[in-house]
């Protein structure tokens, strides 16, 4: 890119990210002036993707506690407690929220003999650092998995996780990314992403941005670009992952993991290590994100279904490990056994 997903704006005081809901007709930056908006700027999928959400969380707790007047540590505490909860429920799936806003917390607390003034400086430093760190493990993961393309490929990806899901270069687009840049022929079919398009609306933009060949495909098109041979290989994001190798990512993305196995595609899932959550020990234990009917039944206003008719709207599957080749991160590549792997590299 480098796409600037989301900043602070020290001068005023308030967050400005790019409203991905605007994308690809539109790219505006918004400004965040209290808890509420970015509260709902994450709910809105306005920011979105696992790593770009913690980014949001962290900044969020900076612009929660920005302007308190607490006068102990304790009082300041309370307020910082109080907005980290609060930003914790606006997503459910996305670990790195979680990682991200009890990263916030643990620096408070690393510093609580400093004075208040002092303690904001920090805990903007330190959603700085997540930032940057941000930065460099997509760079690494793009890197890590670069190595595993052939110098000719065509790759088939799922929703967006490229620079608009992270600080700046992505997860599953930053292997494209990088494969691109060592000199490899890549080209990529990007599934639309049904309900909300992303894939249509934002990885097609994004890799067109960036001058990578880039195919549109209905989301029920994938079997057949399989079978037709035109497809090498598989990468997704993710947005929590167990200690067995369990993915939860974007709904449909179990269905394309299913289908790579019966084509004898490698199925790869890149994403860093705050992904992972090893205190759950297989999929079935991810929290699953329920959104909107309206999403479905009247996707960006346009009603295509009966207003009585019943939805179920999951907005992330869980992919077994079973499916998955490898998992690319930034330590390194993880290969099956996925979890005799996890175990050995992360803990």
């Amino acid at each position: 890119m480098p796409l600037e997903t989301i900043r602070w704006n020290r001068r005023k005081s308030r967050i400005e990210l790019i409203d991905q809901t605007l994308l690809p007709n539109e790219l505006r930056y918004i400004s965040c002036k209290s808890v509420d908006e970015i509260w709902e700027a994450i709910k809105s999928l306005r920011v979105r993707g696992a790593p770009a959400i913690g980014i949001a969380g962290a900044l969020g707790v900076v612009l929660g506690i920005w302007n308190c007047q607490a006068e102990s540590y304790e009082e300041f505490k309370s307020q910082l407690d109080s907005v980290a909860d609060y930003l914790a429920t606006s997503r459910p799936t996305a670990v790195n929220l979680f990682w991200a806003l009890d990263r916030m917390r643990v620096t408070a607390e690393k510093h609580k003999s400093r004075p208040i003034s002092e303690l904001k400086e920090i805990l903007l430093d330190e959603a700085y650092k997540i930032i940057e760190e941000d930065k460099q493990i997509c760079r690494a993961i793009g890197r890590n998995g670069a190595e595993l393309l052939p110098d000719e490929c065509t790759v088939l990806t799922h929703c967006n996780a490229g620079a608009l899901a992270t600080a700046d270069y992505g997860t599953a687009l930053g292997v494209i990314y990088a494969a691109a840049e060592m000199g490899k022929n890549v080209k990529v079919f990007a599934d639309e992403t049904r309900p909300l398009l992303q894939g249509a609306r934002l990885t097609t933009w994004e890799l067109m941005q960036n001058g990578i060949d880039v195919t549109l495909i209905c989301d029920d098109m994938a079997a057949t670009v399989m079978k037709g041979g035109m497809v090498d290989c598989v990468i997704v994001g993710a947005d929590r992952i167990a200690a067995n190798g369990d993915t939860a990512n974007k709904i449909g993305t179990y269905n394309l993991a299913i289908l790579a196995k019966e084509h004898g595609l490698p199925f790869y899932v890149a994403a860093p290590v705050s992904t992972f959550d090893l205190s759950l020990e297989n999929g079935d234990l991810i929290p699953i994100e329920q959104r909107k009917p309206e999403e479905v039944k009247q996707p960006f206003g346009l009603k295509i279904a009966p207003e009585e008719v019943k939805v179920y709207n999951p907005a992330f599957d869980v992919t077994p490990a079973r499916y998955i080749t490898a998992i690319i991160t930034e330590k390194g590549v993880i290969r099956q056994p996925l979890a005799e792997n996890i175990r050995k590299m992360l803990m």
